[in-house]
């Protein structure tokens, strides 16, 4: 999708987004800024978006953020970015500051059981992995057969899923475990709350950036952007990996543009 290919209505909307005094541009890593893989740790994100992101981080009065369900320490080494631009791991809970909730003796205590638990339910179905992070783990079933997927991903619904303060947050083909409170909306209130922001642009694939999407107001001026198929509350749709590139470029284009006639 060229930057004339964007949808006119969304084109519209980044325009005037781009025009307020303090913007926030966010975006979700995995199925955003880099194609969604077999293995985690092969997903190389696309050089375009990387470049856009940090180019509108260094922009006036602009905020650019990757907020992603992975470890931040994860994200940066595989991102390759870093200040200005924010990253926020952790399904939003996770800042360079550290967890938004303190990790406590207890917390690690089930964090502990709870990767025990994923790890015997994945040696019992073949092509599931489990992956341990600070404050949660995750059941990967991509490379699973369709029947040991699912039969893994149920048996942690009706199990470790279901336990006395684990947070529960299925995506695709994944389901994580979390031992404190994440979201991803959260994440970016305290971000536009850091920075003044007037309007936030939000890119996200995912279930968990449906949370994303809950907390931003598009009556108001955020944009919402939904990457790929799959129902949604965002207002506005685009289909891959390079359309997340190409509006990232527009919006840093346009967001140049604005402040330079201003």
């Amino acid at each position: 999708m060229s930057a004339t290919g964007i949808p006119a209505a969304l084109r519209e909307a980044l325009i005037d987004a781009v025009s307020v005094p303090t913007l926030l541009v966010a975006s979700d890593y995995d199925g955003c800024m880099s194609p969604l893989v077999s293995r985690p740790e092969d997903a190389i994100p696309n050089p375009a978006s990387v470049a856009a992101i940090a180019a509108a981080a260094e922009l006036p009065d602009t905020t650019a953020a990757v907020v992603s369900g992975r470890e931040r320490a994860v994200l940066a080494e595989l991102s390759g970015l870093s200040a200005p631009v924010a990253l926020v791991g952790s399904h939003g809970s996770e800042f360079e500051s550290g967890f938004v909730f303190e990790i406590t003796d207890d917390h690690r205590a089930l964090l502990a059981r709870l990767i025990d638990e994923l790890r015997s339910i994945a040696a019992d179905h073949p092509g599931t992995r489990v992956e341990t992070k600070p404050a949660s783990t995750v059941l990967h079933v991509r490379n699973a057969a369709a029947a040991d997927a699912e039969k893994a991903l149920e048996r942690v619904r009706s199990g470790p899923a279901t336990w006395p303060g684990v947070q529960s947050t299925e995506g695709k083909e994944v389901l994580e475990l979390a031992v404190i409170e994440t979201s991803k909306g959260h994440a970016l209130d305290v971000l536009r709350e850091q920075v003044g922001a007037n309007a936030v642009i939000y890119l996200g694939d995912d279930v968990t950036d449906e949370k994303a999407f809950a907390h931003l107001h598009p009556d108001n001026g955020d944009v919402t952007i939904k990457v790929g198929t799959g129902d949604t509350i965002a207002t506005y749709r685009i289909d891959d990996t390079d359309d997340v590139a190409t509006v990232l470029e527009f919006v840093v284009a346009k967001r140049r543009e604005a402040q330079t006639h201003s």
